[in-house]
């Protein structure tokens, strides 16, 4: 095991929004280093998440990555020579990524339009608590509800 926890990265905010959030998200999506692409993407995104709610991407963006966060999440824990699936309070930061992954890998598995639009939808979808993204959520709450028995085997 490490001795220190290693010192956290800073990060530049993007361009546009001049938001942190926005650059961890066009980092995210970026395949084979094309940062010039993934941003044109996510820029799209969120321009269609504003014309069709009427308000900033952003504040869309941030509503969609709050309903999408679990609070909850159920990791598993070695004692006695069984594993039991221990319950957990999620980190913010962790909540951020989780929520992130999994929009973006909902957005990945639509298929028609193109990237932007799907990413979009997607993030429409999370805003409006609908979709895979939320579903997942769901999946995660309950899975941690089911195994509360364990809860008294904190990490």
């Amino acid at each position: 095991m490490r001795r220190t926890k290693p010192e956290k990265r800073e990060i530049l905010p993007d361009v546009r929004y001049n938001s942190t959030l926005v650059t961890n998200l066009i980092s995210r999506i970026m395949w084979n280093g094309k940062r010039s692409t993934a941003t044109r993407l996510v820029y799209g995104a969120l321009d269609i998440c504003s014309q069709k709610t009427g308000k900033n991407g952003l504040e869309v963006l941030e509503t969609a990555l709050s309903n999408v966060g679990p609070v909850m999440e159920v990791r598993p824990r070695r004692i006695g020579g069984a594993t039991y699936q221990v319950p957990v309070e999620v980190p913010v930061s962790r909540r951020q990524t989780l929520a992130m992954h999994w929009i973006i890998d909902a957005a990945r598995s639509r298929t028609g339009k193109g990237f932007d639009e799907d990413l979009a939808g997607e993030i429409l979808d999370a805003f409006n608590n609908t979709g895979s993204a939320i579903r997942k959520r769901e999946e995660t709450h309950k899975m941690a509800e089911a195994n509360r028995a364990f809860s008294h085997y904190r990490m």
